[in-house]
This record gives structure tokens, sequence and C-alpha cells, in this order.
């Protein structure tokens, strides 16, 4: 057995022989030709890592590379660096086996690296490049296109060898395929479809949110188009079509605009919550929504100061942040039994899993950029939708309110209705019976209920025309109490009312047809209207009336009995008679009555009836 220190000796110097077998091992030689060998291009690239200060840092060119630079062979791995100052160098050998010329086209998809540079040396020791980058102008690239597009052209039995330097201020990803034209072609129709029909999508919601607004003044459909606007040209602007198509030529702005998109986003996010989950004034998420949405408007003006490397740390933590805060908004509002804040928080949960998935593929902890960019539009999509549905929910909650509101007004309404018509059928009613009272009290006697005068003035010329037209009889008898002055006089008027009272009573009880008509019209003189009665037929009815009044005894105040006797006079209405002169007839019979002595009925024109 060999000693401790020598095969401790022994093992150093074989690490150290396999790490100078490794920093010089060439790269393994990629076959073109071969659509497998392409699939599987890292499997073929080599990359060192120059740290600030080393000579590969400071190297521009793959000439000025130290030769013991250390290069590592990928294994198939994608190159993915998180945040770093480095310099990092890429090596492809590539041999076209072929009896054909070929062109392809080494593919970098991730357009936000800084510094990009790239190399083709020739057999013959040319070597073309292109520097281009993030910061370059966007025509720096060569080939109109979101990503690095690099040109291989290699002739038949060649070989070539490709270098690549990179360098950024953010995070690292560098997804790398080396692809034929036709391939590039139809990856790009393929991806042209699905960006349009996203972008499309999101920038027809926003305009109908945006024209939402402008028709009904509510601010959460402005803020939602502001969210998905703002969104929209962030992730426009990290896929590489912002530099592409809006600011191709303001390298620094393209920078710039990334984070401060983000930031818009948050803002966004903030003012639609705020908005749509109707945050009362005055509390705890009120506030706290207040001042996330001023800190947001602060980024934004620090992301025109700091460098991109902080503002887009800055403002992705903001944005993650808000996210969160609007999902513990969104679950307090659903548990207080706002319905629609199910729908929203379920939209926030999904961005925040997308969100997260983007953020660390983004800063280089993740492979795979072009997939998270998929997965992130599959996310804002899932999310614009349940948004949407939150928001339509949130819209038939409010109808249904409204239709409560109106159903509870027009039942209130109806009440009030049915409550006043009640009470002015009640009041028609207490009107009718007034007039009814009024009525009668224009037409009857207080004292004694009998009609009075006005009424035997409306009557008499209705009865008189009746009985010309039908030519049956009418007969008028006036009545009048005896010395009824002396009994005032003796008694008092008080008893005179007592006295008319009885005289009314014996004259109600004789005038019993429905259409008799006993009237007081004056003191103590009283009328019988009596219709198809002859005034032989009236004399008789007088006659008992008579009768009557003089078996009645009254007690006077001071216990005398009195006897209160009547005269009558009675006429016939004659043919073309006026109502007047039947009157006139009825009134000289009275007095005639009076006259001869009292206590009789005296007809117009005949003897006297007893």
């Amino acid at each position: 057995m060999l000693p401790l220190p020598r095969l401790f000796c022994a093992l150093v110097l074989l690490l150290l022989a396999g790490q100078a077998l490794g920093a010089v091992a060439p790269c393994p030689e990629l076959n073109v030709a071969s659509a497998s060998g392409r699939s599987e291009l890292m499997y073929y690239v080599c990359y060192g890592i120059a740290d600030p200060g080393q000579p590969g840092y400071q190297a521009r060119t793959p000439a000025q590379l130290p030769a013991q630079f250390g290069w590592t062979p990928a294994r198939g791995h994608e190159l993915v660096f998180s945040h770093t100052e480095s310099v990092y160098w890429l090596r492809l050998h590539l041999d076209n086996p072929t009896s054909r010329d070929g062109l392809w086209f080494l593919k970098l998809e991730y357009p936000l690296l800084d510094q990009v540079t790239f190399w083709q040396s020739e057999p013959d020791g040319t070597v073309r490049s292109i520097d281009t980058g993030d910061r370059s102008p966007f025509l720096s690239r060569g080939i109109d296109y979101r990503h690095f597009l690099f040109p291989v052209t290699l002739r038949a039995g060649e070989t070539s060898e490709i270098t690549i330097r990179v360098h950024s201020s953010g995070a690292l990803n560098i997804p790398l395929s080396l692809e034929t034209p036709q391939s590039v072609i139809e990856s790009s129709n393929h991806l042209s479809l699905s960006h349009g029909i996203f972008y499309g999508a999101v920038a027809i919601f926003a305009a109908f949110n945006l024209l939402l607004f402008f028709s009904s003044g509510t601010f959460y459909y402005f803020y939602n188009a502001f969210y998905m606007a703002s969104m929209g040209l962030f992730l426009f602007a990290m896929g590489g079509f912002a530099n592409q198509y809006f600011w191709p030529g303001s390298p620094d702005f393209a920078n710039t605009a990334i984070p401060l998109l983000l930031g818009c986003c948050a803002l966004a996010m903030t003012l639609f919550g705020r908005a749509f989950l109707e945050v009362a004034p005055g509390t705890v998420a009120d506030r706290t929504l207040k001042a996330q949405a001023w800190a947001c408007a602060g980024f934004l003006l620090l992301t025109l100061v700091l460098p991109y490397d902080r503002t887009i740390v800055l403002n992705t933590v903001l944005a993650l942040a808000v996210i969160a805060s609007l999902l513990v908004c969104a679950a307090v509002r659903w548990r207080q039994g706002y319905q629609p804040a199910i729908w929203y928080l379920l939209a926030w949960m999904v961005m925040l899993t997308g969100a997260l998935i983007y953020a660390v593929a983004a800063f280089g902890y993740m492979p795979d950029f072009v997939a998270t960019e998929t997965l992130m539009q599959m996310t804002i999509g899932g999310q614009v939708i349940l948004l949407n549905y939150a928001m339509v929910q949130r819209w038939r909650l409010l109808n249904q309110k409204l239709l409560d509101v109106e159903h509870n007004a027009r039942t209130e309404l109806e009440y009030q209705v049915h409550e006043r018509t009640a009470q002015l059928r009640t009041a028609m009613l207490d009107l009718e019976r007034a007039n009814r009272t009024l009525a009668r009290l224009s037409v009857n006697d207080a004292l004694t209920g009998l009609y009075n005068r006005r009424h035997m003035d409306n009557c008499l010329p209705e009865l008189c025309a009746e009985a010309r037209r039908s030519g049956s009889p009418l007969t008028l008898a006036l009545i009048d109490a005896d010395r009824f002055k002396t009994i005032n006089d003796t008694w008092g008027h008080g008893f005179g009312d007592v006295c008319l009272q009885r005289i009314a009573d014996v004259l109600a009880r004789h005038a019993r047809r429905p259409r008799d008509i006993a009237i007081r019209f004056g003191g103590e003189e009283f009328a019988l209207l009596l219709p198809v009665t002859d005034q032989a037929g009236a004399a008789r009815v007088c006659n008992a009336i008579l009768d009557d009044m003089r078996r009645i005894r009254l007690e006077a105040p001071d216990g005398a009995e009195v006897m209160v006797t009547l005269s009558a006079g009675v006429a016939e209405l004659i043919p073309d008679e006026e109502p007047q002169a039947l009157f006139q007839r009825a009134d000289d019979a009275l007095y005639r009555a009076k006259a001869e002595g009292r206590d009789r009925v005296v007809i117009t024109d005949t003897a006297l009836i007893e």
C-alpha cells in the first residue's frame, strides 16, 4: 500500500491533469445537416464566465481571450444565470459534411440582453461579426426579428467556429437553437398567430372597457382598461415586440419602458381593485390601497432616475406585493358577502401563480423563458376572462340591486297610492256625507226635520209640470197654527218650538206615502204637497191632522195643559196653472179658514169640509 502522503499527492496531480485536459479539450462538433443534432444543440455548446477584472472580461473579440480560458460544456442544459456583472462567452463548432452549401440561423430567444456580439470564423481565417443587443438600435441586428437571429453560412464540406459574447445588467437567459430558414419561418408564423390573438384580445378588452367608461362614467372600467393596456404593453416589451415596432431607435427608453410599464401595471391593479371591490372609505383596506397607489406613483418616478437593474427588481417586488394585498382584500370582501369578489380572487390567484413563475424565469432562476412567456400569456388570458366575468357578476349584482330598489320603490309607491286612495275615498265619503248633510240642511228645517221653503220652491214647479204631463191631480195644503203668537208670548219660544215639533210629527205621520211631502216653510206655517191626490183627498188628510192635534195636550212650563189647533187651506192644481197661482189660491183658502174662526179646513172655491 502507498503511504497516505503519496496517495494524496497522486490524487492532486490527477485532478490538475483533468482540469488541464478539460481546459484544452475542444467542444464537440455539430453536424449541421443532422436535424437530431440541431435539436440537441446545447450538447455541443461550451461556455465560459469571465468575472470583472479577469482577462476574459476585458476581451472584446475571441482573439483576445486567454489561451487557457475555462470553457465548460453545457451538456444539454439551457444557459440561465441570475443577475451578475460577469461576461459570458459561448462557443460552438459546426460542420457541414454535405455536398451543398447551406444557410442556418442561430436563434437566441431572449430579447432583453444588453450586449450580444456574434462571430463566425471561416476556414480561411476571416471572421464575420454582428454587434447588437438591447442597448443598441434595433437595426443593428441585421434581421427584422424580435429575438436575436444570426445567419450561419457553411459551404459544402466546411467547418466553422461560432463565438458569442453576452453581457447584460440583468438576468441572463440564453436559449439557443439552430434552425433552417424554413423552420424559422414556420415557428414565426405560428407564434405570430398566437401573439396576434393574445395581444388583439387584450387590446379589444381594453378598448371595450374604455368605451364602457365613456358611456357609463364608471371609473373601474377605466382602471381595468388602464391595467390591461399596461400589462399588454409590458408583455409586448418583454417579448421584444415594443423594441421592434414602437421604439427601434431608442435603446435607452426600451430598457426604461419595461420597469415603467410594470409600475403602471401595479398602479392600475391597485386603482382597479379598490374601485371594483367597493372598499368602504376610511377602512384599513381603503387606507392601505391608497398608500399603495401613492407608493406605485413614487416607484414610477424612481424608474426614471434609477438604473434598470434596480428598478426592474423594485417594481417586480412592488407588483407581487400589490397582487398579494389585492388577494387579501378580495378574500375579506368575499367573507363580507360581496359575491363578485370570489371571481376577482380567483383571477388574482391565477395571476399571482403565473407572475411568480414568469418572474423566476425572467430573473434567471428557471430555464425555458419562451415557455414561461407563453404561460404568462395564458395566465393573463385566464385572468382577463375571470376579471371580465367578475365585472359581469358585479353588473348583475348592481342591476339586481337597482331592480330591488325599483321594486321596493314601486311597492312603497303602490302602498302610498293605496293609502292615499283610501284616504281620498274616506275624504270623498266624508265629503259626500257632508254634502248630503248640507243638502239636507239646505232643504230641511233644522227644528222640525221637515222639508223647508227652499225644497218646496224646488219641488212645486217639478210636481206641477209632472201633473200637467200625466194628467194626474196635485193638491197643495197650507197649514198654520192658530194663535201661535199667544203661545210664544205666554210660555216663551222654547215651548213654542216644542209645539212646532209636535205639529211636525203629526204632519209627518199623515204624509206617509213615499211621494207625500211635509214642509215647514216659515214660523208656524206648514204645507203638504200631495201628488196624485185631489182636493177631497187632501181635505180628508188635513181634517185627520186637525183631529189629531185636537186630542194632543201639551204641558206648558207652568204646568198648564195647552191644546194647539190648526187651520188649513187646500187648492188643487188646475190645467195651465202656474205654481205661484196654485200657492196663492191655497194661501187664500188658509186666510179664509182663519177668518171663519180657525181650527178648520177650507178648500178653494168650495164649501167648508168639516
